[in-house]
């Protein structure tokens, strides 16, 4: 006799895990992101200094092996960060740069107000100033204001390496950004040319702890930080759209404009310094008639100037 077999219930699907909030998601991506710069400023140039360094004795061959090692790790951590950020909520990169700022300003804070007493009551005042900026930052990322800095600047591409409108306003984008990085390149040039940043950049503690170390071979890791973040600003800067609509605007304006030709520019030129120059003899003469007149003795609107017989009667009054 046949019987019936029930069949194994199909199981349940698993519920989805709840994704992170955008705080959260912002504080894990800035925990990353300290942590991926101490190993590109300290950590890395210091065991190459210490392990590699000494092994290759070129200066040339040194730096040869060192930018490729060196870019590799910045590429690698980008990748691997961006791999952690994928999934995540909306506005994650924004916010983690955010809470960067914001952690290294609590750390500002703290140092300043723990150098600036000394013993215990530094570090409570330094405590202090440090809380208080992190209260701040946290009212900040948990309101409505931390999203919507975040999420805006996500969406203006600070974060991404997709370009705007691309084939409009190539010219006035292009001439934007030389202009940008000739700003930052003359501020890294003058850093460099006049020795203000040290070789080994070591940042002052509090009395008890030791000196942080920022940035190994500083003098020319400045250099080429600040280059590169003129790069990243000037190449972003055309794409966001609000500014990159302006930029587009403005060419489509200047492409109107009936531009004269060199001979008639030349012919311009000459026309308004000739005018120039004869309002000026023109004001010149009326002034110094001007000046003559009411300074006469019939007018006496204007001291009158003295004569040669008037000063050496008044020089022969002041010796009697």
């Amino acid at each position: 006799m046949a019987t019936a077999v029930e069949p194994n219930p199909a199981p349940a699907p698993a519920a989805p895990s709840k994704p992170l909030s955008l705080p959260a998601a912002s504080l894990i991506g800035a925990v990353y992101t300290i942590a991926a710069l101490m190993v590109v400023f300290a950590l890395l140039p210091a065991l190459w200094a210490e392990r590699v360094t000494p092994m290759v004795k070129d200066n040339l061959i040194n730096w040869l092996l060192w930018l490729p090692a060196l870019c590799g790790t910045v590429a690698g951590l980008i990748w691997f960060g961006n791999k952690l950020a994928d999934g995540g909520p909306k506005g994650v990169h924004g916010g983690a740069f955010l809470v960067t700022c914001a952690a290294i300003t609590a750390f500002f804070f703290f140092r300043a107000g723990a150098m600036w007493a000394d013993g215990v009551a530094g570090y409570v005042l330094g405590g202090v100033m440090g809380l208080m900026v992190a209260y701040f930052a946290f009212r900040f990322f948990s309101g409505r204001t931390g999203e919507r800095w975040s999420v805006g600047l996500e969406e203006q591409g600070w974060f991404s390496l997709a370009q705007y409108k691309r084939s409009l306003g190539v010219k006035v984008r292009r001439l934007t950004i030389l202009g940008i990085l000739l700003v930052g390149g003359s501020g890294a040039w003058s850093l460099y040319n006049q020795g203000i940043v040290p070789e080994r950049w070591t940042l002052a503690m509090p009395a008890g702890i030791q000196p942080l170390l920022v940035m190994q071979g500083a003098k020319t890791g400045v250099l080429v930080v600040i280059v590169l973040a003129s790069l990243w600003v000037a190449f972003r800067a055309v794409n966001i759209p609000s500014f990159a609509e302006f930029l587009i605007a403005t060419e489509a304006e200047m492409n109107k404009v009936s531009w004269s030709t060199r001979k008639r520019l030349a012919q311009d030129t000459v026309v308004v310094l000739v005018t120039t120059l004869i309002m000026t003899l023109f004001l010149l003469v009326v002034d110094l008639f001007w000046g003559w007149l009411l300074s006469r003795q019939t007018v006496g609107v204007l001291p009158g100037r003295a004569t040669n017989a008037d000063k050496k009667g008044q020089s022969q009054e002041a010796k009697w």
